[in-house]
Parts: C-alpha cells; sequence; structure tokens
C-alpha cells in the first residue's frame, strides 16, 4: 500500500507551486503521501527539476518552497522517490576538492540536498547532481528531517 501512495506522489506538482516564500497551506491531494493519522509529521521533499524548485510538505501542509540548483548539463540528478540514508552537518566533497556541501541529508549514494555557497546559480541547473539549497533553507530541512527521523521522511525527485 505504501509503494502505491509513493509513486502517486512522483507526480507532476505543475501549477500547485505558488510563491516562493508560503506559509504552511494546504497540500494538493498529489502532493501527500497518505492520509492516515500517522502521517501528521511525515515529510515529502518534492524536487521538481524542470522548474528548479523544492516543495517541503509536512503531514499535509506546505511549509516551504525554495529555488534549487540541480545537474548542469553532462551531469544527472537521480529521478525517483528515496529516503533519507545519513546525515552530515559540516560534510566536505570528497569528489570535488573539499567543496563545501554544509547540511547535508544523503539520499542516494553520493547524492545529497545540501546548501551551498553558490546562491546567485540557485533556480538554475548548476550542480554536479547534488540538490542545492540556499544554506538557511538547507539547514531547516536538515533540522526538520533529522527531528523528524529517516523513516517517516521521503525525498521524490521528478522532471
Amino acid at each position: 500500500m505504501l509503494k502505491k501512495s509513493i509513486r502517486r506522489a512522483g507526480t507532476t506538482l505543475g501549477a500547485a507551486l505558488l510563491s516562493m516564500t508560503m506559509s504552511a497551506a494546504p497540500a494538493s491531494a498529489d502532493e501527500v503521501i497518505s492520509t492516515s493519522n500517522q502521517a501528521t509529521q511525515r515529510i515529502v521533499v518534492r524536487v521538481d527539476i524542470s522548474e528548479q524548485k523544492m516543495t517541503v510538505i509536512q503531514g499535509d501542509k506546505r511549509v516551504h518552497t525554495w529555488p534549487v540548483s540541480t545537474a548542469r548539463p553532462g551531469k544527472i540528478t537521480p529521478r525517483g522517490t528515496y529516503q533519507p540514508q545519513f546525515f552530515s552537518p559540516n560534510h566536505k566533497s570528497s569528489k570535488y576538492n573539499n567543496a563545501p556541501m554544509p547540511w547535508s541529508v544523503f539520499y542516494s549514494g553520493d547524492y545529497a540536498i545540501h546548501g551551498t555557497t553558490s546562491v546567485n546559480q540557485l533556480g538554475a541547473p548548476a550542480s554536479a547532481g547534488c540538490v542545492r539549497l540556499h544554506p538557511d533553507n538547507a539547514k531547516v530541512l536538515y533540522s526538520m528531517i533529522y527531528e523528524t527521523g529517516k523513516n517517516d521522511a521521503f525525498i521524490v525527485v521528478q522532471d
């Protein structure tokens, strides 16, 4: 049942993404993974690659919408539905000259959502494959997922 619900969460948000700063607004039916009482604090992080935006849903409320940077041409940000694997608050890249990756939430091998110093590139593809956020937003997301727990967080990366 959960797998079926997770697949449904991968549908396109399209026009559902509103302004860049939002108060807790109700999530649409295709944004939530489950309507059960157990899902009241579940976090769904939806990364829309075509829009270069992230929507964070907690329970049944959209609580954040932020610009992101995903893979630049020639690189790839894997699509799919994931759960966080591990956290690293002060991570440095072992592949890219110790580049800072603050507030990293790793979700698929070497791929993570993390803060970036290249905030001027947010909203456009620019990364080597990770999902980049403003460091302040990355810290908020990291804290939300860390406090809620890996088992109650889902990361949906879609076109």
